[in-house]
């Protein structure tokens, strides 16, 4: 039997309580979108339930403890095939009496502890390297296309970093982001007009003149604390790789 389910954290969580209330014999674990995979086997859809993922997660609180939580939660935001599967099938075992969270030896609960590991390192690099922009009509954006679907794990850093402003972080890549208005944080799909033209890679935003003033200013400053003698690029990319420099302001000095 596979299962298929809608890549939702909540939709992972009910296919765990529908492995339970069915019984079923579940080889895989595989998103919805992956369904010509089943052809030659039983799928069972699974249905996102609210109810079921909390009976779930409420379950899951009582026999793993708050570092186990993280890492099952950063581990899912992989979005990797493979982890969700190996997730589920840890869940069951979970439930079931038959797995060791403590047990490294073990090749599911080592792969979940090495995905979580990833994830957590691209959440901090996501808040160093977040770099907000100032459009003229006040809102601060950034744009971001990380490895992993970290969003979720730095929206409580920004919005209390950045608390008196609004602003928006949108992950090109997923097409998704969340809007902090100073009051409240909004999980968006569709960009505001005056912003989705502009989000492009290869598209201008219409800068508040402040901000192309700061911009030209912290350029000048990373170019005069830059030390020639001291230089040493396969260092520096090991601490900032490529991948994120056009999220950097003072790094864009590089394409002029």
């Amino acid at each position: 039997m596979i299962y298929l389910f809608d890549k939702s954290f909540e939709g992972l969580l009910s296919a765990v309580f529908d492995r339970f209330e069915y019984r079923h014999d579940v080889s895989r674990l595989l998103p919805a979108d992956q369904a010509q995979q089943a052809l030659f086997e039983e799928a069972h859809t699974v249905y996102s339930s609210n109810a079921k993922s909390e009976r779930v997660w409420n379950g899951i609180q009582t026999k793993a403890d708050a570092a186990w939580q993280r890492i099952m939660y950063c581990a899912f935001l992989s979005e990797l095939t493979e982890v969700h599967h190996t997730l589920f099938m840890v869940l069951v075992r979970l439930f079931a009496g038959q797995v060791d969270l403590r047990n490294f030896g073990d090749a599911a609960i080592l792969l979940l502890s090495q995905t979580a590991k990833k994830v957590e390192r691209e959440k901090h690099r996501m808040k160093a390297f977040i770099r907000f922009e100032k459009s003229e009509d006040g809102m601060y954006f950034a744009r971001i296309a990380p490895d992993f679907n970290v969003i979720p794990l730095i929206i409580t850093f920004f919005k209390n970093r950045y608390a008196d402003q609004p602003w928006i972080i949108y992950d090109q890549k997923r097409q998704y982001g969340v809007l902090y208005d100073t009051d409240q944080v909004h999980h968006i799909r569709k960009l505001p007009e005056d912003l989705s033209d502009h989000m492009l890679p290869d598209k201008p935003v219409q800068m508040d003149e402040d901000e192309t003033l700061y911009a030209t200013l912290w350029r000048d400053y990373f170019k005069s604390t830059n030390i020639a003698a001291r230089k040493n690029p396969k260092l520096h990319q090991q601490h900032v790789p490529k991948r994120y420099w056009h999220l950097l302001t003072e790094k864009k000095i590089i394409w002029e």
